[in-house]
């Protein structure tokens, strides 16, 4: 019998990673939910931001506009952000125009506004489509969950650890709204 020789036992060692690798790789595709395999230019600097970076958090993604009668939500927004953070909750902000064309400046006044004005510091995201057939690709799935589309700004949707709407709330609901912070809190209890 002939021993293998150390040549041979690297090649074989070789093999055996790039045969295991592409499991691994699917493993981490696996860890990202379908609904956060997306990637959006961030507001601030239009740098590109993959959604998979939120898996396993508890998100509230919400449209947002810096003239609407709800833009103060943005004071909420925050506070929530701000107090759940550690816990795992991740705000999204997505500005768009669709509603009462209340979100007409570029990408450097929207952010400049939502820090200035509210001291926004949760991820915000380049100006786009919500809703009709130009939608963004995570409203796109956020509608096929829901088959809830946003009406006007400020509308939120509540995504649990796993990826799965849990909740939708409507422009109305303020975020310190003890039914949206019971259903948050629910969300981050769950690990």
């Amino acid at each position: 019998m002939k021993l293998p020789t150390a040549s041979s036992l690297t090649l074989l060692a070789t093999a055996g990673v790039l045969f295991c690798m592409p499991a691994a790789m699917a493993q981490t595709a696996g860890a990202c939910p379908a609904i956060l395999q997306h990637e959006f230019p961030r507001l601030q600097d239009d740098a590109p931001q993959n959604l998979c970076q939120y898996a396993g958090k508890v998100l509230l993604v919400v449209n947002t506009a810096s003239y609407c009668g709800f833009t103060s939500q943005y004071e909420g927004l925050e506070a929530l952000h701000a107090k759940y953070q550690g816990k795992g909750l991740v705000v999204l902000g997505f500005p768009s125009n669709q509603f009462g064309k209340q979100e007409p400046g570029s990408s450097k006044e929207i952010a400049d506004f939502c820090f200035n004005t509210y001291g926004v510091k949760f991820p915000m995201f380049a100006k786009s489509d919500v809703k009709g057939s130009g939608r963004n690709a995570l409203y796109t799935d956020l509608l096929k969950a829901t088959q809830v589309e946003p009406k006007w700004n400020f509308h939120k949707f509540l995504v649990d650890r796993s990826g799965k709407v849990a909740a939708s709330y409507t422009s109305s609901v303020e975020p310190d709204n003890t039914n949206l912070v019971a259903a948050l809190e629910k969300a981050l209890a769950t690990k």
